[in-house]
């Protein structure tokens, strides 16, 4: 019992990418050489001696140089090692302690730790696991979670949405759920907003800021808005005060008050007014809520750009003076936009939302464009400015109907918190369900733009308060292919294509089946058998596997208008699956078209790939369970990505041809990405919807490169791809500079890359 309270040691064998520094190797100090360093753990009396159950790892890391980010365990049950069963873990806290809960669900056989994914010099000692019962798990893990600096009031919802899934007979998926929430927490601890901003948020400072400033080549006027009615006068100070600390001195601020009957604010307004003659106060004499004292304030406006600003929010110091040199940088620039963060009463700042360049799919599914946007005054009044009838979704169907005017050119994104929404009890910024009103003027302003843009569809609200567009049925669907590369595994064939002939709804597709050599006599008789469906082609491959030579042999063999990408081990889950993604990929302007694919536990294994993560390239969300919108909601929303994965890709047959096929210089890893990145680089927008959802049966295992001979080729397909794109895999416009390179899971970058202005060609990111 004594040893069961102290705990079980482990102990740790470098086994791939690690270097044991011999001069330290009592201090147990080592050097991670790459991405996907591995140790074996071993337990006194063998690693079955870890019952199924929960455990509390203790220990201590000391990181000497790099950074220790991602720590996992992956368990081997008999089935192998997948990302299916990976067990994140807490990363060491400032001091090198390390506390993280581990759940091992079944009898194990082996045990393996990956301490990082970053090239990091460590020492390593004192590792222990001590079995907790459950409700000391628990505990735990709402004491982490409420120890989070920005999520102080999240252990109640937790615990609630933790006994929902209870309810639901679901307990383990609840108790994931909760360690998820538990490992988030512990993350913006350590490594949360708070700090960022101190590290990098800091200012130039007023007088460098301005002489930069006249520096720049044109200073236009630009034009605040703010409608103002019955505003705490505090939190009008603070946003009045912002205008007026601004570093960029041209600027005019238009205040019109929609007859508040609080008599401080009309006073706070003649005094403010009197306080500088940029300041211009107008008084309506009928409320007219949001639109018409917008509109007002507009017709006041003197500058070639106007800005808007809600009256309890507040603009960075430096705001106008990032719009003024983004305008210097891109001078046919209409619309620009600014990442944004919420500010509470007390004036602490959280929440950051960090956008992407122009995404013209993700704003029709949100108004992911929001605070802080400038528009040239000439397009907004020909847009005729807000409409009546739009509360609460005004500024979302403002943007809609400018974007409808401009090239992508002229949509500008300063990666840069540039303003601060007010979060207070009743805001918009504490979530759109306290006004639902919103989200219906949402859903009409999304739905009147398709049939303005000759994409008539009906709108729908999904579940999580976003837009999807449900296309009306039409009897033109272009014929598609569905190329299947494979090569025995029977089973997984089996499952895929029963999959799609059971379950796909699309009327028009055939299957074209590549069988690159197989061996086995089941597998032989069931391509046999398949040679005599009538949707079915088989063709022979037999030169050795070539990913993107076998892909280019079968679509130049095909007569389709559309040809669909589908590993073999895909099962189908939607049975419109297909319509989804071949209504993408018909549209013009579309090039690859990306689906939801999910591990067979109901995890996510691609809702998207972002150029970048892990070196070259990585899937967003991973692991996360389904149904979670993930980061401000872009898992659960169609939206544009530079890539998606060639597990499941869709794209017409024109495009395929006009940038010639995939590179038959990488025959296995990268391919689907670089021919993404071609296909963006042509000028076309490629998608990702999670509406088509399929099972992707991949041993997903980090380290599948499991011989030298594999590490080698897929270490030079990645140089490669580094010497090919360069500086373009560091500068995704999907992504945001601002989010690490490091993470799957949009965790904050330290430090930040290139903040530069930016628009979504490639060709300008690494500038």
């Amino acid at each position: 019992m004594l040893g069961r309270f102290r705990g079980i040691g482990l102990e740790l064998h470098a086994q791939n990418q690690l270097r044991i520094d011999d001069a330290a190797r009592g201090a147990g100090r080592y050097e991670s050489l790459g991405e996907d360093p591995q140790f074996d753990v071993r337990v006194a009396g063998g690693v079955g001696r870890l019952a199924a159950g929960w455990y509390l790892l203790t220990g201590h890391c000391q990181v000497k140089d790099g950074e220790i980010i991602a720590p996992c365990f992956y368990p081997d049950y008999g089935e192998g090692q997948s990302e299916a069963t990976r067990i994140d873990l807490a990363e060491p806290d400032s001091e090198g302690r390390l506390r993280s809960l581990v759940l091992i669900k079944r009898r194990l056989r082996m045990l393996r730790l990956d301490p990082t994914i970053h090239r990091a010099t460590f020492e390593i000692s004192g590792l222990r696991l001590r079995r907790i019962s459950r409700p000391q798990a628990m505990l735990e893990m709402l004491r982490g979670i409420g120890r989070s600096p920005c999520r102080s009031a999240d252990a109640k919802p937790a615990l609630a949405a933790f006994l929902r899934q209870a309810f639901r007979g679901r307990l383990s998926a609840g108790a994931d759920m909760l360690h998820r929430r538990y490992l988030e927490a512990q993350r913006e601890t350590d490594r949360g907003y708070q700090q960022w901003t101190a590290l990098f948020g800091a200012r130039a400072g007023m007088r460098r800021t301005f002489e930069r400033a006249q520096a720049l080549s044109r200073h236009p006027v630009i034009s605040i808005v703010v409608p103002v009615h019955n505003t705490p006068p505090a939190l009008l100070h603070s946003c009045i005060d912002s205008v007026l600390s601004q570093s960029y001195p041209h600027w005019q601020l238009c205040i019109v008050d929609d007859v508040s009957s609080h008599a401080p604010v009309r006073e706070l307004l003649a005094q403010y007014a009197q306080k500088d003659a940029r300041i211009q106060v107008r008084y309506r004499t009928e409320h007219g809520h949001i639109c018409a004292s917008s509109n007002d304030a507009i017709a006041m406006a003197e500058g070639e750009y106007v800005g808007f600003l809600d009256h309890d929010d507040e603009l960075s110091p430096d705001a106008l003076y990032e719009v003024a040199k983004a305008l210097h940088e891109h001078p046919d620039a209409h619309l620009i936009y600014s990442d944004e963060d919420k500010i509470d009463e007390a004036g602490r700042r959280f929440d950051p939302h960090f956008k992407p360049a122009w995404n013209p799919d993700l704003l029709r599914a949100l108004n992911y464009v929001c605070h802080f946007t400038v528009i040239r005054a000439d397009l907004v009044r020909r847009v005729r400015g807000l409409r009546a009838g739009f509360e609460g979704a005004q500024d979302h169907d403002l943007v809609l109907r400018c974007t409808e005017h401009l090239q992508r050119e002229q949509i500008v994104h300063i990666p840069k918190v540039l303003y601060h929404w007010r979060a207070i009890p009743g805001s918009t910024a504490m979530g759109v369900s306290n006004k639902p009103y919103a989200l219906e003027a949402g859903r009409r302003a999304v739905e009147e733009h398709y049939t303005r843009i000759g994409r008539p569809c009906r709108v729908e609200i999904t579940a999580d308060g976003h837009y999807r567009g449900q296309w009306l049925a039409s009897a033109d669907t272009p014929k598609v292919s569905i190329i299947i590369p494979t090569r025995d595994k029977v089973e997984l064939l089996r499952t895929c294509i029963d999959s799609i002939f059971e379950k796909t709804t699309y009327p028009d597709y055939d299957l074209v089946v590549v069988d690159n050599g197989s061996i086995e006599a089941d597998a032989k008789a069931y391509l046999e058998q398949l040679r005599g469906h009538e949707r079915v082609t088989v063709l022979d491959y037999a030169a050795p596997f070539n990913y993107s030579a076998i892909i280019n042999h079968a679509v130049a063999r095909t007569t389709a208008d559309i040809v669909c990408l589908l590993n073999n081990d895909i099962e189908v889950i939607t049975p419109q699956w297909l319509d989804h993604l071949a209504a993408h990929a018909a549209r013009p302007e579309v090039g690859v078209v990306g689906a939801m694919l999910y591990y067979p536990n109901d995890t996510i294994q691609h809702a998207g790939v972002v150029l970048g993560i892990g070196g070259v390239a990585g899937h967003v969300h991973a692991r996360m369970e389904r149904g979670t919108g993930g980061y401000i909601g872009r898992a659960g929303v169609t939206h544009n990505l530079t890539a998606v994965t060639g597990a499941c890709m869709v794209m017409r047959r024109s495009v395929f041809d006009e940038v010639e096929g995939m590179d038959e210089s990488l025959p296995v890893a990268f391919n689907d990405v670089d021919l993404c990145i071609r296909i963006h680089k042509r000028g076309y927008d490629n998608v990702w919807t999670p509406q088509s959802e399929l099972y992707h049966h991949e041993s997903a295992s980090r380290g599948i490169e499991d011989t030298p001979e594999k590490q080698a080729r897929f270490a030079l397909e990645a140089d490669r791809m580094k010497r090919k794109w360069g500086e373009y895999l560091r500068h995704d416009p999907a992504y945001n500079p601002n989010l690490s390179l490091d993470s799957c899971s949009f965790d904050l970058a330290f430090p930040p890359r290139n903040l530069s202005s930016r628009h979504t060609g490639l060709s300008t990111q690494a500038q």
